[in-house]
């Protein structure tokens, strides 16, 4: 039996304590235990790690603080558009949507794909069109809608600007991307990664969440990855299967590995942003060049933890 393990992120950034209060400080702690709690539940049981990131997903998802299903950020257009992505390590099997609306859990649709048809990735109204043809639960607008959200939108919207922060007070410096990435007792990974995207966004605009490889990549050979950032930097780097690819060709471990795409490629390329991972025995990084990311891990001994700035 491997020892289990789960590790999720909400978002990395400038994320300073000075710009949180303590009471809304708090509540994204909370958010994240209550992410943990989901997870680990799953696992605990010897459930699979496949299920374990979906429903860690969906606790942050159902959370309007965090950019991605029920916090999801308002397009240029007044819509919510969000993406959502999901990989098992064991099968090598994936599933991703983009550009969809009114989905309660972006993730679940994702897995969806993966489990009900032969493809990997449907976007924009093909996507909505399987949900509809599943009878995936879905929500009217009001229930996505959150003031700080649309207010976040009037900032920039007559502006060419795009934003990745829950406050646009420092634009650009805060992704809210959510994600997760388990190993189960069996020693098989998976990863999950749900999104709102950007503020003000235009055009159709789709970050690395969905992309298989980019935002998202699971290999029990290997390690599961999600991440969090920049998303344009992300795509360019194929950051999640490039860390599969140092850990499966070079050896290195799943720290050395994340560290190596965060701080020497990502980095000096101008990406901001993080990434969490586990690999198949069970250990898990959480990595970020930012200033902060919102992060949580369990581990099968009891180990927990919730942090939001750099230790």
């Amino acid at each position: 039996m491997i020892p289990f393990s789960l590790a999720i992120h909400g978002g990395a950034g400038t994320i300073l304590p000075e710009l949180l209060t303590p009471e809304l400080e708090a509540r994204y702690l909370a958010a994240l235990e209550a992410a943990l709690e989901a997870g680990g539940l799953i696992l605990k049981a010897n459930g699979t790690a496949l299920d374990a990131v979906e429903a860690a997903v969906r606790s942050l998802e159902d959370e309007p603080l965090f950019n991605a299903g029920r916090g999801s950020v308002f397009a240029n257009d007044g819509s919510q558009e969000m993406d959502a992505s999901i990989m098992d390590g064991h099968s090598g099997r994936a599933g991703a949507v983009s550009a969809i609306r009114n989905i309660r859990n972006p993730i679940s649709l994702a897995r969806a794909v993966m489990e009900k048809t032969e493809h990997v990735y449907l976007t924009g109204k093909g996507a909505m069109d399987f949900a509809r043809s599943i009878d995936a639960p879905m929500e009217e607008d009001a229930y996505f809608y959150t003031e700080h959200r649309y207010q976040q939108l009037m900032e920039v919207r007559d502006t060419n600007q795009t934003a990745m922060d829950h406050n646009i007070i420092i634009p650009d410096k805060k992704f809210g991307t959510v994600g997760a990435v388990a190993c189960d007792s069996n020693g098989h990974v998976a990863a999950a990664t749900s999104t709102g995207g950007m503020t003000n966004k235009r055009w159709g605009r789709v970050g690395d969440s969905p992309v298989i490889g980019a935002g998202t990549y699971a290999n029990d050979r290997t390690c599961a990855i999600s991440c969090t950032g920049h998303g344009e930097y992300f795509l360019r780097t194929v950051v999640a299967y490039d860390i599969s690819c140092l850990m499966e060709y070079k050896n290195l471990t799943l720290q050395q590995a994340m560290e190596e795409v965060a701080f020497n490629k990502l980095q000096p390329v101008g990406g901001e942003g993080g990434m969490i991972g586990v690999d198949a025995k069970g250990n898990s990084a959480l990595v970020f060049n930012s200033a902060g990311m919102y992060r949580g891990s369990l581990t099968a001994n009891g180990d927990k933890m919730t942090a939001i700035y750099r230790i």
